[in-house]
């Protein structure tokens, strides 16, 4: 069985599909024709009983006294003509000696039913079953006591039974043929069940077909352009995986291109402090080489642009690793519920350390959410980094927070409209900025991280210049209830 069934299971699938159908008719064809072939035996059989019973053989009491008393011969010499010769005429005796009448059809061999009936006789019984004759032929037998007497006054003979019987031949062979027809309209259903199922199958998974295809042809040609066409108003669930293959294509791809735009970008960002560097180092080791020192003014200069270009190189790969793990998404366990107020708290300290000549502000009510804790105070600290970078000397930092959203609202030049909508992009850089430290990372960080926390961010000109940074996520000013 076990074979069977891995066989069954190594078969394609629209094999499998067929099989079953044809399975699934061919059982239900069988038990509709089982019972349609019993249902018409018995109707038969009913009928070949009520011919026996409106037969209306009674032997008179002298024929049944003669044909005991020549019984030992097995045939009677009364003849009787109410009945055709094709009938079996006897009667049986309690022992099981069986008495034949002349126009008797032949002999039908006593059964147990013939027996009892001879020797406890019952006017009000008769019996009906199947024997067998003298050749072997299937004959139907109704089993009576004998009567002697006529009316309310006649009696049962004592210890002999009449048996009239019928030849089952032709019944037979109406049940012969039923069944030859029953088997050959069920084989018809059946191959045309497999056929339907096959056709069906095939049908119904070409849209599997055009999606296996797709899929080696990506695995072969790497190609994450291909689309697998759906129809619309289709909800079926080839079609929600038809959709849901291209969705996964349309995302692979684009995270392919943002991968290589990131390559691109990290590469076109870290010639120029690479440049800078080694034109730094290679004029101090030809000073070195050709034994001209370099004055101690240039040299120290020197130094300090190396150490800046390593500051630099150091920064940028740091924000490259964040944006990295961004774009990969933050893994659940790193999830926590985090106090937005303590983390605004905590960023506002390290921005007061950087801009002491400034006065910033603060104006915070507590606000829980869901959030990796370090992400999300980077993403803080960059925004307050900005403002703070971005601001004049001697000014001031505005930051709200207040029913989970928090603005910061700086009083420097502010961003032109036309490059507001290019801020969150990586590597980009103000024209305006260009000259001031930084990646051009931080705020593709602010806006990676705050989109996987699931709020928003937006950044919008000030009333009365500067800049206005807005951030939004969803969450409560409690947090919620520990879990036991």
């Amino acid at each position: 069985m076990r074979k069977v069934l891995r066989r069954f299971r190594s078969l394609p699938i629209r094999s499998r599909l067929a099989l079953l159908v044809a399975a699934a008719v061919a059982f239900g064809v069988a038990a509709v024709s089982v019972t349609c072939w019993f249902i018409v035996q018995g109707k038969l059989y009913q009928q070949v009983d009520t011919q026996l019973g409106s037969s209306g053989f009674r032997p008179k009491d002298d024929q049944v006294a003669a044909l005991l008393t020549a019984c030992p011969k097995e045939v009677s010499d009364s003849s009787d003509g109410s009945l055709p010769k094709s009938y079996y005429l006897q009667v049986v005796q309690s022992d099981g000696r069986t008495c034949v009448f002349t126009n008797s059809a032949g002999v039908v061999k006593a059964t147990a039913e013939d027996k009892e009936m001879a020797a406890d006789p019952d006017l009000r019984l008769r019996t009906f079953h199947n024997s067998t004759d003298a050749d072997g032929n299937n004959v139907r037998v109704m089993t009576t006591p004998v009567f002697v007497g006529f009316g309310p006054a006649a009696q049962p003979y004592p210890d002999v039974a009449l048996v009239v019987g019928v030849s089952l031949k032709d019944t037979e062979k109406t049940l012969n043929d039923l069944a030859l027809i029953l088997l050959l309209v069920s084989g018809i259903g059946v191959l045309g069940a497999g056929a339907a199922g096959l056709a069906v199958a095939r049908a119904g998974l070409r849209p599997v077909d055009k999606l296996t295809d797709a899929v080696e042809h990506v695995a072969r040609t790497e190609d994450l352009s291909i689309r697998i066409p759906v129809e619309d108003e289709s909800e079926d669930e080839i079609a929600r995986l038809s959709r849901s293959f291209n969705s996964m294509t349309a995302s692979l791809a684009n995270s392919r291109e943002l991968q290589q735009q990131l390559i691109a970008d990290a590469g076109h960002e870290l010639r120029t402090p690479l440049t800078s560097l080694r034109t730094n180092i290679e004029l101090l080791t030809r000073s070195e080489e050709t034994g001209r020192p370099i004055p101690e003014a240039d040299r120290k200069a020197l130094l300090a642009s190396v150490k800046a270009q390593m500051t630099e190189l150091a920064a940028l790969i740091g924000d490259l690793q964040t944006l990295s793990r961004s774009d990969a998404g933050t893994p659940a366990d790193r999830v926590q519920v985090v106090s937005l107020q303590d983390t605004v708290e905590a960023a506002l300290r390290r921005a007061r350390l950087r801009g002491p000549e400034l006065t910033i502000t603060a104006n915070v009510d507590p606000w829980f959410v869901r959030a990796e804790p370090s992400a999300l105070e980077r993403a803080i600290v960059n925004i307050l980094d900005n403002a703070v970078k971005f601001s004049p000397e001697g000014g001031t930092v505005d930051v709200t927070l207040k029913d989970g959203e928090l603005t910061v609202r700086d009083h420097g030049p502010g961003i032109p409209a036309d490059e507001l909508p290019h801020v969150f992009d990586r590597f980009w850089r103000s024209p305006s900025a260009r000259a001031l430290p930084g990646s051009g990372l931080g705020l593709s960080i602010v806006a990676r991280t705050v989109q996987q926390a699931g709020g928003d961010v937006a950044l919008s000109p000030a009333e009365g210049g500067g800049t206005v940074a807005t951030i939004r996520l969803p969450g409560a000013p409690t947090p919620p209830p520990a879990l036991d």
